[in-house]
């Protein structure tokens, strides 16, 4: 299966502590780079997502966002030391008592360090809580990757069917324009009232047949469609390597397109480079 660099998700994490929403995109590059924000108390996850991203993908610019929201009602609810308060309250009677004035005012008590607590968020449960939710994130990151490399794969391998086709059509049409380079030959040769033994005659036929002969260069985009085949059939991160096939589709259909000897191989050799481009706009995009 091959793989999109570009892709979206999104996955909601809820707990007792409150609730966080990640998001995973990304767009093409030449090798991987992730981007991480996320709130300052959850930066020691950062090592481990990007350990994560980088055992699971191989290429692309990817941008990885936390937005946490913490549950106000359970991180305000607060608890009362009684026996810190007692002794505080016990502290403060008998320095009345031996003052012989003042009076205990209860919120100064309650301000006393220690008496009121809220109790802290435990950061471990947090952060499990988490990161089961970044796994769930990836995965459907991953399987987005998947779907939209499949309908990658659909596009490449129409132009392929088309690039065999149009190959065929040029290799149907070389009998017949070899026959018309004879008789061009020897018309030329009669206006120009040359004449010429037959073995001299078969020499420049054969020279001519040698500068505009195409076989070796249908040969070989018909080898490159199936090793292309054969390179998305492997699946993987295979983006380069079908980048490097399009540079030689290129190759063979400039060759055809300077050995064109009339419009019917001019039209075919300009139709393969439409669809070599087209392939590799789609190609730019595969991890």
């Amino acid at each position: 299966m091959i793989h999109s660099m570009t892709a979206y998700a999104r996955r909601e994490v809820k707990g007792d502590w409150g609730s966080a929403v990640w998001e995973i995109r990304s767009v093409n590059q030449r090798y991987l780079e992730t981007y991480l924000r996320m709130p300052e108390q959850f930066r020691g996850l950062e090592p481990v997502l990007r350990e994560r991203f980088r055992k699971r993908l191989a290429r692309g610019k990817v941008e990885c966002n936390l937005r946490f929201e913490a549950n106000t009602a359970a991180s305000n609810e607060l608890s009362i030391n009684e026996e810190l308060a007692k002794q505080v309250i016990k502290a403060a009677q008998w320095v009345k008592d031996t003052a012989g004035e003042g009076n205990i005012n209860p919120f100064q008590v309650m301000n006393w360090p220690g008496v009121m607590e809220a109790p802290e968020q435990d950061l471990d449960a947090i952060n499990k809580d988490l990161l089961a939710g970044f796994e769930e994130a990836l995965n459907d990151f991953i399987a987005a990757r998947a779907s939209e490399g499949e309908n990658m794969k659909a596009l490449i391998v129409q132009r392929l069917d088309a690039i065999t086709e149009e190959a065929g059509k040029v290799r149907a049409q070389m009998p017949e324009v070899m026959a018309w380079q004879r008789e061009r030959l020897l018309s030329r040769f009669e206006e120009a009232k040359i004449e010429l033994d037959a073995s001299r005659v078969e020499q420049e036929l054969i020279l001519l047949a040698q500068k505009s002969d195409v076989a070796e260069e249908l040969d070989r985009l018909d080898s490159h469609v199936k090793e292309t085949q054969k390179i998305m059939k492997k699946g993987g991160a295979c983006g380069r390597r079908l980048d490097f096939m399009m540079q030689e589709f290129n190759r063979e259909s400039n060759t055809l397109a300077s050995k064109s000897i009339n419009t019917e191989i001019t039209a075919s050799a300009v139709e393969l480079k439409v669809l070599i481009e087209q392939m590799r706009e789609q190609i730019q995009n595969i991890e």
